[in-house]
């Protein structure tokens, strides 16, 4: 066996020097200003000899099969198994994060598994994936090993999926994205006092990103919205929010309304109420969205994905394993013949709603 080695600091493109003798990150809207030995807030860019690097290429806080639907995508290849991998580290700050010890990490020992962009999808390839998430953490902040291992996916027919808040500049979006063939998109909130205040970012830098996709890309997009009591969850903002997405995204995006639970730096706030997802949804079908849902509760409408012409049920979802299928081969209604919003493949999969952890040792 030929064991593949490769070092885990690889320089990065985008930043600058300035004329204090720092160094200027220009991936995210951060823009963190460091100083040779400095790390950026998201922990795995640093300063080394004068230019920025990315430390962690390569290595993984562990690898796992999922369901797509898990990501959540409920409109790109249903069904089917994602061989998902993150790293560690954040460029938000977010108060409320759920991945927290992976997201918050400073600690290597986080990264114990390592794997090639080649090893990866040599193993997605063999484990019947069709396609690699890069989740858990923000792909962005590790792209230049994300594009590395969409190339290595690309060449063997298995489609890339980002997982992100959308945090990211104008230039940098641009060559992340080539490589991406689906995103799901974290819309936290409609407020920049939110985002100020509970993520430490920036909204119209996430508004930008959701832009971007739909009309410069290909990318199939969805979009997620962590509701919090008191925070996020007001009628107001959902309906501005609501009425936002369809004037600059349209009616057909999906839209995943999910339920919080107290977590990091939030153990104060209670558990989202079923009501008030259920309450989000309608705001956002009133307001003209064909594929709102609810997520991390036990919801079976909610959850489950029906004609927006006739209301035939056209994917049923029990949590996050398929119950029923009512599109054609070519992604229509089986009884009215509208087409359904998405990336479809005649048969749906079968993977269900295990998650099975993969050790990548035996790819490399």
């Amino acid at each position: 066996m030929v064991i593949e080695t490769f070092s885990d600091t690889v320089p990065t493109r985008y930043w600058h020097r300035l004329d204090d003798g720092r160094v200027q990150c220009d991936l995210c809207p951060r823009y963190c200003k460091l100083r040779e030995g400095q790390q950026g807030l998201c922990f795995v860019r640093a300063c080394q000899d004068g230019q920025i690097v990315l430390t962690t290429y390569g290595r993984s806080s562990g690898y796992c099969i999922d369901p797509i639907e898990k990501k959540p995508l409920n409109h790109f290849l249903p069904g089917t198994p994602i061989l998902s991998f993150g790293t560690a580290g954040c460029n938000l700050a977010c108060k409320f994060c759920q991945n927290w010890d992976i997201s918050k990490s400073r600690e290597f020992d986080t990264l114990a598994d390592q794997a090639s962009p080649e090893a990866i999808a040599r193993a997605a390839g063999e484990l019947g994936c069709r396609s690699v998430a890069y989740t858990y953490n923000d792909p962005v902040i590790f792209m230049e090993y994300a594009i590395d291992v969409a190339q290595a996916c690309r060449e063997r027919g298995i489609k890339s999926v980002a997982v992100t808040a959308g945090y990211i500049c104008d230039e940098p979006r641009m060559e992340f994205y080539r490589y991406m063939d689906a995103a799901n998109v974290d819309l936290k909130a409609f407020t920049e006092k939110f985002y100020r205040k509970i993520t430490g970012g920036h909204l119209q830098p996430v508004l930008d990103t959701l832009a971007y996709l739909k009309y410069e890309t290909q990318v199939w997009f969805e979009m997620t919205t962590l509701l919090i009591p008191g925070e996020n969850d007001s009628n107001q903002e959902l309906e501005a929010m609501s009425q936002w997405v369809v004037e600059h995204l349209g009616r057909e995006v999906p839209w995943h309304f999910t339920a919080f639970h107290p977590d990091w730096k939030m153990m104060d706030k209670l558990s989202t109420p079923s009501a008030t997802l259920m309450r989000a949804r309608q705001i956002a079908v009133e307001n003209g969205i064909r594929y709102a849902y609810v997520g991390n509760v036990h919801d079976l409408k909610g959850g489950s994905t029906y004609c927006h012409h006739c209301g035939h049920l056209l994917i049923g979802r029990d949590w996050y394993s398929l119950s029923d299928w009512g599109l054609t081969a070519n992604g229509y209604c089986q009884r009215c013949d509208t087409p359904c919003a998405g990336v479809f493949e005649s048969v749906p999969g079968t993977w269900g709603a295990r998650r099975m952890p993969v050790h990548l040792g035996r790819f490399a």
